[in-house]
């Protein structure tokens, strides 16, 4: 609504400065202030690197965090820890295993790091595929994905078939397609067609809605999965960071986590 201000002509003369004193006064009364926001502080943002496996269930936790507002960044362990290695600075990082977290630590670039989850180590292949056993994946012909050595999905690949008969896991070996820089990328490849199988976590198999099943490995070759996380040294919010963090262990986002296919975090 538009103020109108009058000032009255006075009938006696008053000096200069005090009537344009008293214009200045009035004319402030009638303009209103602009910094009616409500006083409050706004609302802080956290930006979260995750391990890419974490997107459906970090995305969904986000919805219902208060505390802060999240942005994600998701890629392969091994990228984002590069990432602060070389000096991005998110709160927080997430990582798919408890090794980069625990570097990251000792270098002085992450506060102690927390053991946040655990996942289970399947073999993913389509619907209708015919691979029942892992014995299925050294039978020539049979195309399969796996993860980089260097992240976690990877390693945890390579510690099950370091557990296999030297060679079972030649011929297993023997059968890879590529070697992906994320599990994002195996599932991918999976329900685009181009692979019979891949090692991916069950959360990754719930996640693709039934385009894909899990084919359960041997409890003697299952690896111990973790998942590690810390705040970043030198970030602001770390109250919020260290909400978020233990939202994530033991808050509704825990349930949201084991909703995904999660399993609480293993003893560490």
């Amino acid at each position: 609504m538009q103020c109108l201000c009058m000032v009255a002509r006075p009938r006696h003369r008053i000096p200069c400065a005090v009537a344009a004193l008293a214009l200045v006064l009035v004319v402030a009364g009638c303009g209103g202030s602009s910094s009616s926001s409500g006083g409050g502080g706004s609302t802080p943002t956290l930006t979260v690197s995750a391990a890419a496996s974490l997107k459906d269930a970090f995305t969904t936790c986000a919805q219902s965090f208060k505390q802060a507002k999240l942005k994600f960044s998701f890629a392969g362990s091994d990228q984002l820890a590069a990432q602060i290695r070389q000096g991005a600075s998110p709160n927080v990082f997430a990582s798919a295993n408890t090794k980069l977290p625990d570097q990251l630590a000792a270098e002085g670039k992450l506060s102690k790091p927390q053991v946040f989850a655990g996942n289970k180590l399947v073999i993913a292949v389509p619907q209708d595929s015919k691979i029942t056993g892992i014995a299925d994946l050294e039978k020539p012909g049979t195309s399969l994905v796996i993860g980089d050595a260097s992240v976690p999905i990877g390693s945890y690949t390579r510690e099950v078939l370091g557990r296999l008969p030297p060679a079972q896991e030649k011929a297993i070996l023997a059968n890879v397609k590529s070697e992906e820089p994320d599990v994002a990328s195996i599932v991918g490849k999976l329900t685009q067609g181009a692979a019979d199988a891949g090692f991916t976590y069950v959360s990754d198999v719930k996640g693709t809605k039934g385009q894909l099943k899990a084919v359960d490995l041997p409890a003697n070759l299952q690896p111990s999965v973790a998942y590690g996380a810390g705040i970043v040294k030198a970030t602001p919010n770390t109250k919020e960071s260290q909400a978020f963090i233990d939202d994530v262990i033991s808050g509704s986002c825990s349930k949201v986590m084991q909703q995904n296919g999660f399993l609480p975090p293993p003893d560490a």
